[in-house]
């Protein structure tokens, strides 16, 4: 019965959608889309690329999650790896995964995020 899937919600303190929406649009090359007026009030932002859709909701004591994220397919990884660096975010390689080239950063507020893109 699962036919796919909608968006990944990942939590920000309040406050940090400015900042937000500079590395998910600025850094990352992702959309932001406007919320439906019935949640515009409970802050956050929503952001598209492609099929992905991330949700960045409001979340009073705000704590990024340590192991939790999502995997975020990508091409040419090593420029988008290089555009994250020169924007000054983290970048940690990771050759566990079989079939996959990947890394691991965080966004400004500390949610973990993948990046990987399959070997042809």
């Amino acid at each position: 019965m699962i036919t796919g899937l909608d968006h990944v919600q990942l939590a920000a303190p309040p406050g940090s959608e400015g900042t937000l929406t500079a590395f998910y649009e600025g850094v990352l090359g992702m959309v932001q889309v406007p919320k439906p007026t019935a949640l515009v009030a409970r802050g956050g932002c929503w952001f598209e690329a492609g099929t992905v859709r991330l949700h960045l909701g409001v979340e009073a004591g705000f704590r990024p999650a340590a192991k939790a994220h999502p995997g975020i397919l990508v091409t040419d990884i090593d420029a988008f790896a290089a555009r994250l660096v020169a924007h000054g975010a983290d970048v940690s390689w990771d050759d566990a995964l079989p079939g996959h080239r990947r890394f691991h950063s965080h966004d400004p507020v500390g949610n973990r995020l993948e990046f990987l893109e399959p070997l042809c």
